[in-house]
């Protein structure tokens, strides 16, 4: 494509702006994942044409010039562009928004030619190809860090906003230090992406949703193959082989916790081998096109004691309770009241039982707006919007010293409520292979 012609964009919605796509009073759409000519499913150059917008729009009012990331997650939100988990922790990529200008990446080698050739939505000179040290395997001293800040200096001039502030989200130090050395005022701009982020288009709920069903699916097919003699690791493995499957692009992880490792949450999984009897918790976290699940669910292995019932039960009652809260204008301090505080349900303090009782907003991140914890919200509540799409979690020990039950439900927040979009059933205790 010529650089200087456009495609034609989709208008944008700011923030603060409500999607009129929004239809609370239909079922929130789950379509295949195949684009088809005869219905509308997810547009995803309206996508970017939102995600774009709601970016500027934060940026233009925390007073930034322009937004630098190094962040994956805010680069795809920014750019649309992704090239793998493998460089999730590599600060291989990153973004320079500068004004209303168009996104400029920088990305690893050849994933740059690619860009120009097949995002077209990107104009070919935003398309760099770039590296400033991989985490420090190539020095300071080689000059990419130096050279790069230099480039970036350059086009903040260029665009006009040299004596303006960039908002960074992380940042390797010997890169930050080369920015200062430029004269650039450097400020946070993580704060800024997640305002940004925390409003979803009918779009990103619509990707969410089919996230969250792929979970459905995979829940039953565990359901059906959780027996003695099956170990952790295979249900996991499972897990990911049907996930990737149904076209899940990351399965970041997932917690298969069973038996006596039940109690505290350790937060993995190993090769234990399932038991009769045994209580299980699973969380899986996986993203389709970007947009995550984070989904727990507990089972007991071919019967439950009553410790166990009762623990189930207890986790349950403090999830409805939370969710029975959701809508717009309620605070998180408000969410965050109904749940134990920690030393009622076996911690010393908030800290130590942080995330256990839980919401955490979802999105291109597994951790958004909002979080609800007792640790935070209480004394630093945030209001809970129409549009937010976000997870709650409880968790409750049993009184036999091992076993503990899990559960976590995702959210749309709507107009008058919310609506919940993790399906695997979960009112009362599975029982896998009963006996």
């Amino acid at each position: 494509m010529d650089d200087h012609v456009k495609p034609r964009e989709p208008a944008i919605i700011k923030v603060g702006d409500i999607d009129p796509r929004y239809h609370w009073d239909r079922a929130l759409p789950a379509p295949g994942h195949s684009a088809v000519d005869f219905e509308e499913r997810v547009d995803f150059r309206r996508l970017h044409a939102y995600r774009l917008g709601r970016t500027r729009q934060a940026m233009k009012d925390s007073a930034l010039g322009a937004l630098l990331c190094f962040d994956n997650n805010n680069i795809r939100y920014i750019s649309s562009t992704t090239i793998g988990e493998w460089s999730r922790d590599k600060i291989a990529r990153y973004c320079l928004l500068a004004g209303d200008g168009d996104p400029h990446v920088w990305d690893f080698g050849s994933a740059a030619a690619h860009h120009r050739l097949h995002a077209p939505w990107l104009p070919q000179s935003c398309c760099h190809a770039g590296m400033i040290g991989l985490r420090g395997t190539v020095p300071p001293s080689a000059g990419f860090m130096k050279s790069a800040a230099e480039e970036i200096k350059a086009m903040l001039v260029e665009a006009g906003l040299a004596d303006q502030p960039v908002g960074l989200d992380i940042v390797e130090p010997p890169l930050l230090f080369e920015l200062q050395k430029q004269g650039i005022e450097v400020r946070d701009g993580q704060q800024v992406m997640l305002d940004a982020r925390e409003i979803k288009s009918m779009d990103e709920i619509t990707l969410l949703n089919m996230a969250a069903s792929m979970v459905d699916g995979t829940y039953h097919m565990l359901f059906e193959e959780m027996k003695p003699g099956v170990r952790e690791s295979d249900l996991v493995a499972m897990a990911n082989a049907m996930l990737y499957e149904m076209g899940s692009d990351d399965v970041e992880a997932i917690n298969a916790v069973s038996g006596e490792r039940c109690s505290p949450h350790p937060h993995n999984f190993t090769d234990r081998i399932l038991r009769p009897g045994d209580q299980a918790f699973f969380d899986i976290i996986q993203a389709y096109m970007g947009y995550r699940t984070c989904y727990y669910r507990t089972f007991n292995i071919g019967r439950a004691t009553d410790a166990q019932q009762d623990a189930y039960k207890q986790t349950r009652e403090w999830i409805d309770a939370s969710i029975d809260l959701i809508r717009p204008g309620v605070g998180t301090d408000q969410v965050a009241a109904v749940w134990p505080k920690a030393e009622e349900f076996g911690f010393a303090d908030e800290m130590e039982a942080f995330a256990l009782q839980f919401g955490h907003g979802l999105g291109v991140a597994l951790h958004e707006r909002p979080i609800i914890s007792r640790l935070v919200s209480l004394d630093d509540p945030m209001e809970i919007k129409e549009g937010m799409v976000f997870a709650l979690e409880t968790y409750c020990p049993a009184t036999d010293g091992m076993s503990a039950a899990r559960i976590e439900e995702e959210v749309v927040v709507t107009a008058d409520g919310c609506r919940v979009i993790t399906l695997f059933p979960s009112q009362e205790l599975p029982i896998a292979n009963p006996y």
